[in-house]
């Protein structure tokens, strides 16, 4: 059946790909044989631009609508459309054609409802809210009006009828719809979440918004084991945890994952703040040498993680410039020492980090496991899906793009595990990795130059050149749009 499904106006490359993942998620899709085969229909409303916030999609059921709806992060609602019309009189008509055995059972005298006008690209004024509720007078509804917790909740939706650039996307026509809510999301869990409240907070903390966006991605659900090979200050994992996931990091630094700021700061108090289930385990270890004892394999059921490639912090794996060059031999740290001993680390390279990542995923996560991660990409070259990582034992089945700075953007990448993992399609996935990294641009590989393009003042003067960006995205109201 179609549905109206009304996004929230931010992160417009994320809104498809989650609601295809709950959709997924909720049993939207009878064949799981294929990732690629779990792909919604959608259509635009008349005269919509594609970065509009009204889309039509098909699910097989309210309850899954429903259950996409109130999961989701950037979803506002998914509505049953009883009309829809260039004009009030066009409205009109189309809800007196919409069937009455879909409509009456709504209407009921024992049922209670409320209707809510709202607008995209214009304020209207509470009168003008008012007229167009009396105007619905044709619609026989025959319960009570109940503002707060009704059984139905009814909108009218209209668009701004200007072609104007008001910083949104343009609309060539008016259009205006009507129709019972399903379901929606809800974004208290924002600020609920909010990073300037955690307890434990470090500089690459994920926002919390983006974290549960990531969570959706992953399909973290109870019953599921998800793991972050670069845990921080777990606020990934925490969003996870909302979901009722069992969680498991790790990290580097030993002094993250144990010390943090003292007893009552630290990872563990981010989830204790939230009256979250507590991680099974918080380990330090070297994602270029994992811990995980030979043959052990399939074990979790996503890997959510944002990878260090020298934005806000550089790449580290075990060793130390001196044990890298054989000037010192492997070493066994004294008994007496080990409380306080931080091993000694060495840079790791972008493309070492991720090749490890996904034979890590490959090894660890089950069949049909997701492994979900911040990739960067230069704005500079022709085609940012040219250099994309890719792995054997994974089909590619989103990206998300959020540009960040007119040379440089972050793509969240979402990867389903089709096959085990064999030594075979290890040595393939080798053989991919070494091309991957010839083709790769340099400035990609040597993660320091990502920094000076995100941040280099150059992007202030040449920002409207079209040699530096592959393609200028519209830019819209907002700050994450």
């Amino acid at each position: 059946m179609w549905y109206l499904c009304v996004f929230y106006h931010r992160l417009l490359d994320y809104r498809k790909p989650e609601v295809e993942s709950l959709a997924d998620l909720f049993g939207a899709f009878e064949d799981k044989r294929r990732p690629g085969n779990r792909v919604l229909q959608w259509r635009l409303p008349q005269h919509h631009h594609p970065d509009t916030p009204f889309y039509f999609v098909d699910l097989p059921s309210e309850d899954v609508a429903k259950n996409v709806a109130n999961r989701s992060i950037l979803v506002k609602g998914i509505y049953e459309l009883w009309g829809e019309g260039g004009s009030y009189e066009e409205l009109e008509e189309a809800v007196k054609s919409y069937p009455d055995e879909r409509k009456l059972p709504y209407l009921a005298s024992e049922s209670t409802f409320k209707i809510t006008v709202d607008s995209f690209g214009k304020v209207m004024s509470l009168l003008e809210q008012n007229e167009r509720i009396r105007g619905l007078s044709y619609i026989p509804f025959k319960g009570r009006v109940k503002l707060k917790n009704p059984d139905h909740n009814f909108w009218l939706m209209e668009t701004d009828d200007t072609a104007t650039n008001n910083g949104l996307p343009p609309v060539a026509q008016r259009r205006i719809f009507f129709g019972r809510e399903v379901g929606g999301a809800d974004r208290k869990l924002l600020p609920t979440y909010q990073l300037k409240s955690r307890n434990y907070l470090g500089p690459t903390a994920m926002d919390a918004e983006m974290a549960f966006l990531m969570a959706n991605q992953a399909q973290a659900a109870p019953g599921k084991l998800v793991y972050d090979p670069f845990v921080g200050t777990g606020s990934i994992l925490v969003s996870a945890a909302h979901f009722g996931a069992m969680t498991m990091g790790a990290d580097i630094d030993i002094r993250v994952v144990r010390d943090g700021r003292g007893p009552d700061r630290n990872v563990w108090s981010n989830f204790k703040q939230y009256g979250l289930l507590m991680p099974i385990a918080l380990l330090r270890a070297d994602n270029n040498l994992p811990p995980w004892r030979p043959g052990l394999k399939e074990v979790f059921d996503a890997i959510i993680c944002d990878p260090p490639y020298g934005v806000r912090a550089g790449g580290r794996k075990s060793g130390g410039r001196k044990l890298l060059k054989g000037v010192i031999g492997p070493y066994t740290v004294p008994d007496d020492k080990r409380a306080d001993h931080i091993p000694s680390t060495a840079p790791y390279s972008l493309a070492e980090c991720v090749h490890d990542l996904l034979d890590l995923a490959a090894r660890m996560l089950v069949i049909g496991g997701r492994l979900i991660f911040f990739y960067p990409v230069s704005r500079e070259e022709d085609s940012c899906e040219d250099h994309f990582p890719e792995h054997p034992c994974f089909e590619l089945v989103a990206t998300s793009e959020q540009v960040l700075s007119s040379r440089y953007s972050r793509v969240l990448l979402t990867m389903v595990k089709t096959s085990s993992y064999t030594e075979e399609l290890a040595l393939a996935a080798w053989m991919k990795h070494l091309e991957f990294k010839e083709n790769h641009s340099k400035w990609l590989e040597e993660g320091n130059n990502l920094h000076s393009s995100v941040f280099s003042p150059a992007d202030v003067h040449h920002y409207g050149d079209s040699k530096l960006s592959k393609e200028s995205k519209p830019k819209y109201r907002g700050k994450y749009v």
